[in-house]
């Protein structure tokens, strides 16, 4: 056991800087091309948080562990939201100032709905898999599309924080390095917390699902924990929750859509009727704390509180349901 629990531990540590080092390298070498970091921010960067719930998924599916991927999946959108948010709030209230956020929010709440009406009933089949693949480009396609737009008619708050956070100073040849360096890590450090995973599952004798729900879920959100503290801390409100949006669209549609296509089967009935309805319902309060009629969306600290405490609440009632059953 204390082999699997410091497994576990390594590969958390190993696929935070990994994704560090993929996200940097390759948002360098988009950079370095001429690509907006707008485009970049929303795109590149968007897709490589996303990076380590990707590769688990991808290495749980193949390895035939459909609930540990689909649980990580949900349980990261309810961890960005409930505990990366929530906790981020606390420490500085987030004002959003992008109007491309307050676009992005609906298509992230038709997305979520549209996930969890793919899964009712009760299977994620290969065609669920490539619907949630044909959602995925369109929504790279929409984002793009609305970056440009962006650029031509004003300045969007978020590019300018995107632009700051882009590095600047590696070469081709260095960003190049940094992303293999960190494609490699990343795949490595994955297969060390599926294999981890598994063992503390059957050690404990709960499903899989359980333990991408929330050991693997929190984990691989801590790339977005550590990002959305350090942009409030940095005046940098609006890429703090972008990156929530983003990673919660891509974890969707880039991350639900892999056991699907690889390994498609039965949802469980718990991932249904519990998980999905609190991933859903979490999603509709950051929405609806996104808008304001008068003066500026602020998500403050009694917010804040509010999502942390659904967060915790929703890990008691795993926790009592793993011991009823």
């Amino acid at each position: 056991m204390l082999i699997n629990t410091l497994a576990l531990l390594a590969g958390f540590v190993f696929l935070v800087f990994s994704a560090d080092f993929f996200v940097k390298g390759s948002s360098a070498i988009a950079k370095n091309f001429g690509v907006s970091p707008l485009i970049i921010g929303l795109t590149i960067v968007g897709l490589g948080t996303s990076a380590p719930e990707i590769l688990v998924a991808a290495i749980a599916s193949m390895q035939g562990n459909t609930g540990l991927a689909m649980g990580n999946a949900v349980g990261s959108n309810i961890a960005n939201i409930g505990l990366v948010l929530g906790a981020t709030a606390l420490i500085a209230p987030i004002s959003i100032h992008s109007s491309l956020l307050k676009r992005e929010l609906p298509i992230l709440l038709a997305i979520s709905i549209a996930s969890y009406l793919l899964v009712i009933d009760g299977t994620l089949s290969r065609t669920d898999g490539l619907l949630l693949v044909t959602g995925l480009g369109l929504f790279l396609y929409w984002l793009a599309r609305s970056a440009k737009q962006s650029k031509q008619t004003n300045k969007d708050p978020l590019a300018l924080e995107f632009g700051a956070e882009i590095p600047s100073d590696l070469s081709n040849r260095n960003a190049f390095l940094f992303s293999l360096c960190g494609l490699i890590g990343l795949i490595a450090s994955s297969k060390l917390l599926v294999w981890a995973a598994v063992n503390i599952a059957l050690h404990f004798g709960v499903s899989d699902l359980v333990i991408g729900l929330t050991i693997i879920a929190i984990g691989t959100s801590l790339p977005e924990l550590a990002t959305s503290i350090a942009s409030v801390l940095k005046k940098e409100p609006d890429l703090a929750v972008g990156n929530i949006i983003g990673s919660n669209a891509f974890n969707l549609l880039a991350v639900l859509c892999l056991p699907g296509l690889i390994h498609p089967g039965t949802v469980d009935t718990l991932l249904i009727y519990r998980d999905f309805p609190i991933m859903l319902g979490l999603t509709l309060l950051l929405f609806f704390f996104s808008y304001r009629f008068k003066g500026l969306p602020k998500i403050g600290r009694v917010k804040g509180f509010l999502m942390s405490a659904v967060f915790i609440a929703y890990l008691g009632k795993v926790y009592l349901d793993t011991l009823i059953t």
